[in-house]
């Protein structure tokens, strides 16, 4: 039988209602006889990310931050039955979910790509010498340090509204946001440029949101099939489960982005880089959609056995 109220967790920043709200309205327009908008609440739950604006300039690193601080408080919050259903930016998500939870849904991929941002110019080559860029994405910071070393990478943490405002206020010259972001956010005017792949391989499952649920939840699992993308789930499957053979986290330089190639293959491309971004390796690998698991498996390992064991430390 179905609930009378179905709660979606979700974080409380902007963009994260956004898409609680995105999963809202598709889960009605896929019931319209079973369920209503108002009888499925968005509940926002404030997360260790969200709580810590005094450490707000720190990067991760520093702060020994992870994926978890996006997403614990929100887990916590499903495993003690206090929501039904977990609304995530995919790529906050850590490689390996907690006991007794599952991904049951993932909508349509967006725009994976990262945007860049600048104050006075409109491309990354087109910075000065010695250009500042504001971000706490090791990920981005080791790319642009191996294309552009005499750049300056200082952290920036915030929500997207608040990196805006810091790039305006001339704290650096240039950012670097996921177009994803800005799209849902209507913001996709601001971005200068977009930066494809072979110049900066986005985060694995980059643009996508995923909906958390129960293991063994047939209820909701149902509930959540007509508007799962099995796409961007074999996609996404081949990215996470590189990562989870890197031991891939906010820390690590890792980016990973799979897409398909017909409609049953697909192709996916991974890079590992210094932080620093003095050394870089980038490996590809395709194979047939229903074994995306195993070729993220297998890309995986060819990149950790390519790698000195202390590739990703300063």
């Amino acid at each position: 039988m179905m609930k009378k109220t179905i709660r979606l967790g979700s974080r409380g920043s902007p963009l994260a209602l956004l898409q609680a709200e995105d999963v809202r309205k598709k889960l009605f327009a896929a019931h319209p006889d079973l369920i209503s908008v108002a009888a499925i609440e968005i509940v926002p739950i404030r997360t260790s990310g969200d709580w810590r604006p005094d450490q707000a300039e720190l990067s991760f690193r520093e702060t020994g931050g992870n994926k978890e601080l996006f997403t614990k408080e929100i887990e916590e919050a499903l495993l003690g039955d206090f929501i039904d259903m977990a609304v995530h930016s995919m790529k906050d998500v850590a490689s390996h979910l907690p006991k007794g939870l599952e991904i049951a849904a993932m909508l349509d991929r967006i725009d994976p790509r990262d945007a860049f941002i600048g104050r006075a110019v409109g491309q990354l080559d087109a910075l000065p010498q010695g250009a500042v860029v504001g971000t706490s994405s090791l990920r981005r910071q080791a790319q642009l340090l191996a294309r552009r070393p005499d750049l300056r990478i200082v952290p920036v943490r915030g929500n997207v509204g608040t990196r805006l405002e810091k790039l305006k206020d001339g704290k650096f010259d240039a950012t670097i946001l996921a177009m994803a972001g800005l799209e849902r956010l209507g913001l996709r005017h601001v971005a200068n440029s977009v930066l494809e792949p072979d110049v900066m391989l986005p985060a694995a499952a980059q643009g996508v949101v995923g909906i958390e649920i129960h293991s063994g939840n047939t209820a909701m699992r149902d509930l959540l099939a007509p508007i799962h993308s099995r796409e961007t789930a074999a996609c996404v499957g081949a990215e996470r489960a590189l990562l989870r053979v890197l031991d891939g986290s906010c820390q690590t330089p890792i980016g990973a982005f799979a897409h398909m190639i017909d409609p049953t293959h697909l192709l996916l491309e991974a890079v590992a880089a210094r932080p620093d971004g003095t050394s870089l390796l980038r490996l590809t690998a395709d194979g047939e959609v229903t074994q995306a698991e195993k070729i993220g498996m297998k890309l995986g390992r060819q990149m950790k056995d390519s790698l000195p064991s202390d590739f990703f430390e300063t």
